[in-house]
């Protein structure tokens, strides 16, 4: 049976203020912190998913090309990038992440970890609760990874 929308609309709410305090939380915690966040998601993005031109990173991250262009820019001055000619068109370029890049993203990783960990071991929850949360963070992958 389908949820009311109302029940959608609470969930909503909750869901938004609670993503949104810890995410500002876990923002703070980072390998550097002469990078900002747009930075560190391409980053990430490279990291996950390999090789990406310009325009498929700019969509994924939902910026404009230019803004994308500048993003990498940045990174590249900073040795976290690099670009390399694309072997099917030559005017297309392809970004990868460096072994640097590759620390950096590491690092943040462990240190958001190590501290959403110590947030929740503050919280002391049993591992039924634990389990929920795991639970809740599977179903909450599969509305954002549409």
């Amino acid at each position: 049976m389908p949820a009311s929308e109302e029940s959608l609309h609470l969930t909503a709410t909750d869901l938004r203020m609670a993503t949104f305090r810890m995410a500002r939380r876990l923002r703070c915690a980072r390998a550097t912190d002469s990078m900002s966040d747009a930075q560190l998601a391409v980053l990430a993005e490279l990291r996950a998913n390999g090789r990406r031109t310009i325009t498929t990173l700019a969509e994924r991250q939902r910026v404009t090309a230019p803004s994308m262009t500048n993003i990498v820019n940045g990174l590249e001055e900073q040795g976290f990038v690099a670009r390399t000619p694309d072997e099917d068109d030559r005017r297309r370029v392809q970004v990868d992440i460096t072994d640097s890049g590759t620390e950096i993203v590491v690092e943040t990783i462990r240190r958001r970890d190590e501290l959403l960990a110590d947030m929740l071991r503050e919280v002391d929850y049993t591992e039924e609760e634990l389990a929920t949360l795991r639970e809740a963070s599977a179903l909450m992958r599969r509305a954002v990874e549409r």
